[in-house]
């Protein structure tokens, strides 16, 4: 297509001769380019945003806790209570070895007080092995995470969360080494862990002390009893699968009916995942559907704008064509002028979506954590293209109306 000084020219003053309808047909474009790239943009920041509130937790984990027993069974009563216990991370571990990665007790309590001087917090107390990093990763900030020695040798010492810290040492304070007091008992703190998220097992990390396992089950007597029993599986194996088994291994042992429904609670986290990640994906199909939809409705527009056009320069088309244009030079022009309307009115969209976006992006940047919300540089030339592309589409119909006239019949309908 051959577009020279004279051809701008006359593109320019056809689009400004009627300036109030070329703005409003622009702006069809406009919006719906802005709000393609805009809820493009804003469904991304969005899922950054949830995903940062699930980080460094394991999507292929399991939990199981103990519930009151739903049936009658071997001679014991519906609605017993009965607990987990040491010897079933054993059991798991030897029948299904070849599933499970990882598999680890945990436990807690709720209601108890953390005191370091004259400070008070209200915590809740967590006991945990070394392994349940690799069930919810532990983002230490000052020294370390439990560990198998701390076990094994059931240590006085605790990891703390973000929120005990702050309410009980000075801010850029190590509290590595410093004792405090939990329940009449004192513990060395032997780390500071700042983990946030939506997802925590037993109770907000940050408001958590947390101790070896061992330590937690003789400090509070609780004997050989475990609440909730975490698992990962190994690569290929999904929990969905595992879950019939385990089932069984923990129903065998504590004499429960295999029929029985309640007694046995089993959360999949790997299934939660998934059904996030299929809503984020029909989020991202509803997105294009509106953005493509409002956008077309702009084309159109710019389509019907172009026919009218057409139909008030008939006379002016029909000297040109007595005076040698050629058809295919008549194509061109109105080409010319819908794809360069539609352009001008779709990179203003982009660029007012962009601005917006990356207003957002400012707006909810916090402790050091930005989220995306800018388009891709990639998408941003796709937009581009699809924006051309409208614009042609949008102009042949109304380009080979124009070729239809007929010199002798424009002069006439003069």
């Amino acid at each position: 297509m051959r577009i020279d000084i004279d051809s701008c020219e006359e593109i320019l003053i056809t689009i400004t001769r009627n300036k109030t309808r070329s703005l409003l047909t622009a702006f069809g474009v406009f919006w719906g380019i802005f709000m393609l790239v805009a809820l493009i943009g804003g469904g991304q920041g969005m899922q950054g945003m949830m995903q940062k509130n699930f980080e460094g937790f394991a999507t292929n984990s399991g939990f199981i806790a103990s519930q009151r027993t739903g049936e009658a069974y071997k001679g014991f009563r519906k609605g017993r209570a009965w607990d987990l216990e040491n010897s079933d991370i054993d059991r798991l571990k030897a029948a299904l070895s070849d599933k499970l990665d990882v598999i680890t007790p945990s436990t807690a309590r709720w209601g108890s007080s953390a005191v370091y001087g004259d400070k008070k917090y209200d915590c809740s107390v967590k006991g945990a092995y070394a392994e349940y990093d690799k069930i919810e990763a532990q983002k230490m900030a000052y020294g370390r995470f439990i560990n198998e020695v701390d076990v094994k040798e059931a240590r006085k010492v605790c990891v703390i969360g973000k929120r005990v810290y702050e309410s009980l040492f000075k801010p850029g304070e190590d509290p590595c080494g410093k004792y405090v007091r939990v329940d009449g008992i004192y513990y060395r703190v032997i780390g500071l862990c700042v983990s946030e998220g939506n997802i925590n097992i037993q109770g907000q990390a940050s408001e958590a002390v947390v101790l070896p396992f061992s330590t937690m089950q003789q400090a509070y007597n609780l004997g050989k009893k475990i609440e909730v029993i975490c698992f990962t599986v190994k690569p290929g194996v999904k929990v969905t699968d595992v879950q019939p088994e385990i089932e069984a291994i923990v129903k065998e042992a504590h004499y429960i009916s295999p029929d029985d429904k309640q007694a046995i609670m089993l959360l999949n986290a790997e299934a939660m995942f998934a059904m996030m990640d299929n809503l984020f994906t029909g989020i991202r199909i509803l997105i294009w559907m509106v953005g493509l939809g409002t956008l077309l409705a702009g084309a159109i527009g710019v389509s019907n704008i172009m026919m009218v056009t057409v139909k008030e320069r008939t006379t002016e088309i029909g000297i040109r064509r007595a005076i040698g244009a050629r058809p295919r030079d008549i194509l061109q022009q109105i080409l010319s002028e819908s794809m360069v309307l539609t352009t001008i009115a779709g990179m203003a969209g982009i660029s007012f979506a962009v601005l917006i976006l990356q207003v957002m992006e400012i707006a909810t940047a916090k402790d050091g954590n930005v989220y995306d919300f800018q388009v891709s540089f990639g998408l941003a030339i796709g937009t581009c293209v699809l924006l051309i592309a409208l614009g042609m589409l949008a102009g042949l119909a109304p380009a080979y109306r124009a070729m239809a006239i007929k010199p002798i019949e424009a002069i006439r309908d003069e």
